[in-house]
């Protein structure tokens, strides 16, 4: 465009940068000779794992410090989402859910939604994948108080691997087949919050 051999601008409404990777304390660079490859962590723990630890590091644009001992913790949230996302929720059926519960995990859904959704736009990946987290430890603990039913647990379960698509595409696929849900997860659209059922219960408190 500046040379004149193109009649338009950039189509982008600003550059976003991202930071610099440390490694033993210093930034990643080929003239460091510091530079840790991908390959092989890929090849061990997989795509995702990896892409998530990086975007888990700290803000996109600020960059983290690398360590094989967060990326370890990264494919143990994999492998409890795994493990989750599979759990058969037929037990649930003919469960006497509690209505507080159902109601309580309706909101904890709407909240995640609305976060993550707010986060991803920002390009805050890092507290994107944390909503997700504390989320999947809600859906562990409504599990094992067996207070929710069948219809409530499959809609969290299908919202949590939606959310997590963008950021972990392969995880997510494979789990929205193995749910029994249509080809493919990348074809649904990102669900929408509701800001009522998202919002906090408000009390008085006589002190």
């Amino acid at each position: 465009r500046d040379l004149g051999l193109i009649e338009f601008d950039e189509p982008f409404i600003r550059l976003f940068n991202q930071g610099h990777i440390i490694a033993e304390h210093q930034k990643m660079s080929k003239s460091r000779g510091n530079v840790i490859a991908p390959d092989g962590y890929v090849s061990e723990v997989g795509a995702d794992a990896v892409r998530c630890y990086l975007m888990f590091l700290g803000p996109w644009d600020e960059g983290g410090d690398w360590s094989d001992t967060g990326l370890n913790g990264m494919v143990r949230w994999m492998n409890r989402v795994w493990e989750l996302a599979q759990r058969d929720p037929r037990t649930l059926d003919g469960n006497e859910a509690d209505e507080n519960a159902v109601r309580d995990l309706s909101r904890t859904v709407h909240k995640t939604i609305r976060r993550v959704t707010e986060d991803l736009e920002r390009f805050k990946f890092n507290t994107a994948i944390a909503s997700l987290m504390g989320y999947s430890n809600s859906l562990n603990d409504a599990w094992e108080r067996k207070s929710v039913n069948l219809t409530s647990w499959n809609e969290a379960i299908e919202k949590l691997l939606v959310l997590m698509a963008p950021m972990a595409p392969h995880i997510a696929e494979e789990l929205w087949h193995r749910t029994g849900h249509a080809y493919s997860i990348h074809n649904q659209r990102m669900p929408q919050w509701d800001a009522t059922l998202a919002a906090d219960e408000v009390f008085t408190l006589v002190v």
